[in-house]
């Protein structure tokens, strides 16, 4: 768990008063530990002491305030040096670094569980913007690679299945972040304050790269329904899966079940998230339309507030209090408090709603009976287990195995379940347990079967 991976003292420094130190700190260290030149990850001590100067030399930090965990009794640091030695030795005993000793000289490094966390927060400073036809273009040629080479790059299904998902994730902290800019809006008190807000943090950070394209013929979704032909071709060929499955068996070294059903997890992950993406899309679309239409409204009538009347209410009140001949009003029967020539508007005059009739809209009897007859077709239509497993034993109760043209097929739900006795696996986990009930043996010679279906003759038998 997380608790195994990081030290107990580790985010000490980031909930303390001085946070705002250490992380200016740590953001400045993770350019020196993830530099892509750096060839060895054992780092001096000088430089990284020379590092954590530099930030603070940067920050001007002359601000530092005592903390509960400080041994100096609460002193201030006096001096630039006196930071830096603070700072990295309480760096060193929450964890985030480690020393080690190489016979004269010391190294620092960072263990790969503070690593991982470091980036991941620097990630989230940044919240670097997405782009959609990164994401379909990464799956889409992943998916492709995995398909015409199942053998020898079918482990880049997996990558894809992980790029899809992170994609759906992105989708989601994009509706959240919409309804946290919703929010901070509402609590604007000023025109500039409320279109600042919305292009900084809805332009420059939410909105992705090429959101705009969604909107024309380059529409990178436009290679969707690809993916899904791929993916569909694939849950029902038989050959490749099982070369997916064996090279997933050799990369991951699992069973073999184990990796045909984290195969099929895959294929259904990419499927299930660009089936429902276009939902969430018209989602997202329609709040940013009504977060759009608010700013503008918002500015608007923001706008439209007569300049200086705050000065000039001011000014008047002060002139009236000089005035000393002024009434003392004691009741609100004979002098109206709010007038109609005051700054407040009066209320406008409720009209009142005319009365109409509400019919009861009849429903055609004939749609009524059609509308039952499509559902139960639907229903007929439905793939179930109970039915695949009465089907099988129906076959199989007088024999312990049945060849392919020796299935009848009387129903729609019987030529269903024939459909699907073949490709079990494919079912996911609700047919896990029938699947490992039955082994299935195909050749390569075609049969008919009960004047119907046309398929690879097979042979399939009860386990014992």
């Amino acid at each position: 768990m997380l608790f195994n991976k990081l030290p107990d003292d580790l985010f000490l420094p980031l909930s303390g008063k001085n946070r705002h130190i250490y992380q200016a700190v740590l953001l400045q260290l993770a350019d020196l530990f993830f530099d892509e030149d750096l060839i060895d990850p054992f780092i001096p001590k000088d430089m990284v002491r020379s590092t954590i100067e530099e930030a603070v030399v940067r920050l001007g930090v002359r601000r530092w305030e005592p903390e509960e965990e400080d041994s100096d009794d609460g002193e201030l640091p006096r001096s630039t040096a006196e930071y830096t030695n603070r700072i990295y030795r309480r760096l060193v005993q929450t964890g985030w670094v480690e020393e080690e000793q190489r016979i004269y000289r010391t190294f620092v490094l960072m263990s790969p569980s503070i690593s991982f966390l470091l980036r991941s927060m620097v990630s989230i400073a940044n919240l670097e913007k997405r782009s959609y036809g990164g994401a379909v273009l990464n799956v889409l040629s992943s998916l492709e690679s995995a398909v015409n080479d199942p053998a020898g790059r079918g482990i880049t299904l997996s990558e894809a299945a992980q790029t899809a998902a992170e994609f759906s994730a992105h989708l989601t902290d994009m509706m959240l972040g919409l309804r946290e800019l919703k929010i901070s809006l509402s609590n604007a008190e000023s025109p500039q304050e409320v279109v600042r807000g919305f292009f900084d943090r809805f332009v420059e950070r939410i909105l992705v790269s090429d959101y705009k394209t969604l909107k024309t013929k380059n529409n990178p979704f436009r290679f969707r329904r690809q993916i899904l032909s791929l993916l569909r071709d694939l849950q029902f060929d038989p050959i490749k899966l099982d070369k997916l499955t064996r090279h997933y068996q050799e990369q991951f070294e699992s069973e073999y079940d184990d990796a045909e059903a984290m195969v099929h997890l895959h294929i259904n992950r990419i499927i299930r998230i660009f089936e429902s993406v276009d939902k969430r899309l018209d989602s997202i679309d329609d709040f940013r339309y009504r977060l759009e239409k608010r700013v503008a409204d918002t500015v608007r009538y923001m706008d439209k507030t007569t300049p200086g009347m705050a000065s000039r209410l001011s000014r008047l009140i002060t002139e009236v209090a000089k005035d000393d001949s002024l009434p003392v009003v004691d009741t609100l029967e004979e002098i109206g408090f709010i007038s109609p020539a005051s700054v407040r508007s009066p209320f406008r005059r409720r009209i009142q709603a005319e009365p109409r009739v509400i019919h009861q809209q009849v429903i055609d009897p004939q749609a009524l009976q059609l509308r039952q007859l499509f559902k139960e077709f639907k229903e007929r239509r439905e793939v179930k287990i109970d039915r695949i497993d009465a089907y099988l034993d129906r076959h199989l109760s007088k024999s312990d195995t049945v060849r392919a043209d020796q299935f009848e097929i009387d129903s729609i739900e019987d030529y269903i379940c024939f459909s699907y006795i073949r490709h079990l696996a494919s079912l996911g986990k609700k047919a896990k347990k029938t699947a490992d009930q039955f082994n299935i043996q195909f050749n390569d010679q075609y049969t008919q079967v009960a004047g119907m279906v046309e398929c690879r003759d097979f042979v399939i038998y009860r386990k014992r």
